[in-house]
């Protein structure tokens, strides 16, 4: 079986290359999915995205399937719930910055008629197609990361800073960062 070319960053673990040849960089639409993205990429702040995803399920379950309508309202016992699980990252700030921003998710979805129309907005709803020789020329944050990091915290998000976001517009497919040789580069560009 011939070996697939694939991002320098995934290479040699199972997990990070199912993610990568399946997820990474397809453009999301969808607000449920959006808003996961948006709160693993908060815990991820700090650490490695492979330490969210090996904790993905267990944040799945303690966090309701990532129903923002159900999280938005957690009481403080729930949070202190959260704080005894050991499945998750179990981080205080950003425990209680995925309450408020479920809040906050509700309240643009209001605005905006969905999340999904708020944040691709910045994009005029199409993907921003970079050519990356390799992953390590891919920026941490970009001019637009840092305007959309500014208008979410206006808007009462929290953990949203312009890393976070660069990493969101990423994961959830607003920018196609897969290097030119990968295999996932022209199929995710044909998304579009």
């Amino acid at each position: 079986m011939e070996k697939k070319n694939r991002c320098g960053w995934c290479e040699g673990d199972a997990l990070y290359e199912a993610y990568h040849d399946t997820e990474w960089g397809v453009p999301l639409f969808e607000d449920q999915p959006l808003f996961e993205f948006l709160i693993l990429e908060t815990f991820q702040a700090g650490l490695s995205w492979i330490t969210i995803l090996r904790k993905r399920e267990n944040f799945r379950e303690a966090f309701d399937g990532f129903d923002y309508k159900k999280i938005a309202d957690y009481s403080e016992e729930k949070i202190q719930e959260l704080l005894q699980n050991s499945g998750i990252i179990r981080n205080e700030q950003k425990i209680r910055a995925s309450v408020a921003n479920a809040a906050a998710f509700m309240e643009v979805q209001q605005e905006f008629g969905s999340f999904s129309e708020y944040i691709w907005s910045f994009v005029n709803g199409q993907p921003l197609q970079n050519d990356l020789q390799s992953y390590k020329e891919a920026p941490a944050k970009t001019d637009l990361s840092i305007a959309i990091s500014k208008d979410l915290k206006k808007r009462g998000f929290k953990f949203v800073g312009p890393t976070v976001v660069y990493a969101h517009m990423q994961a959830t497919g607003m920018v196609n960062d897969h290097e030119v040789d990968c295999f996932r580069h022209p199929e995710v560009k044909k998304l579009t």
